[in-house]
């Protein structure tokens, strides 16, 4: 099979990237955040849109690394903190409820989450339109559904075989969905006193974490079996249609 060049942008915990190593694609992660997968010298410890302007850069074991040509496939994590509707009531200041939006406060320990949330988008933006033929970017359910257009795919762990739910959105740019692998039970859920209701996974984050960045990185992680069907389908599919693309 044909060797891809792989990114798997804004992934620190290199579930994908190792996956698609394991088939003997020339993958690489990439993120702001030193990688916790155990091979720097996979990882691009760098901005992303650097990284896909160039066809590389400075890798975090400090080597320089450029591919030839350009990227085949880009999988996309980017950070979705301020893009996901979850975190919605940390907009606007909790005395403000029941005014309309538009005379609403920002959240007096957010002052600048309207900006970041812009910020965010446009990130989300510039990787949907890199000049990569083959896109996937995931994120949860959140702003992107409306303000650039509903996913493609929602997937949950739960479909690829690891017992816990997180829904997850997928935006694809000339790849199929993903075929689910293994259908599981959807995991067990802890429901507090007030009602809530959170996936165990989760909720043993929050115990496990101590601060708002060490809970972002748990949150962000990929499960397994998704990150493998990732790995194993759409790397056969634009292997496949570039071989084929030659031979025609």
């Amino acid at each position: 099979m044909r060797v891809l060049n792989v990114l798997v942008a804004c992934e620190e915990s290199q579930r994908v990237c190792t996956e698609f190593r394991r088939l003997g694609h020339n993958a690489y992660s990439c993120d702001l955040l030193e990688c916790s997968g155990g091979h720097p010298e996979w990882h691009f410890h760098q901005d992303t849109l650097e990284v896909i302007k160039n066809g590389g850069g400075i890798l975090q074991n400090g080597e320089t690394v450029y591919i030839e040509g350009k990227w085949d496939l880009m999988v996309a994590h980017p950070p979705c903190t301020f893009l996901a509707v979850s975190g919605a009531k940390w907009y606007y200041h909790p005395e403000d409820k029941d005014l309309p939006i538009e005379q609403r406060r920002p959240h007096p320990k957010f002052p600048n989450r309207a900006q970041d949330r812009e910020d965010g988008a446009n990130f989300f933006m510039a990787l949907a339109n890199a000049d990569i033929d083959y896109i996937a970017i995931e994120n949860p359910v959140g702003i992107m559904n409306t303000r650039w257009r509903k996913p493609d795919q929602v997937v949950q762990p739960y479909h690829f075989g690891d017992s816990a739910s997180k829904k997850t959105c997928l935006w694809l740019k000339n790849l199929p969905p993903l075929e689910y692998t293994d259908v599981v039970d959807p995991g067990e859920y802890i429901e507090f006193g007030s009602g809530k209701r959170l996936a165990k996974w989760y909720s043993d984050g929050l115990t496990k974490t101590k601060t708002p960045e060490e809970r972002r990185t748990w949150r962000s992680k990929t499960f397994p079996g998704f990150a493998k069907a990732i790995a194993e389908q759409w790397g056969k599919f634009v292997a496949d249609t570039l071989d084929g693309e030659e031979n025609n």
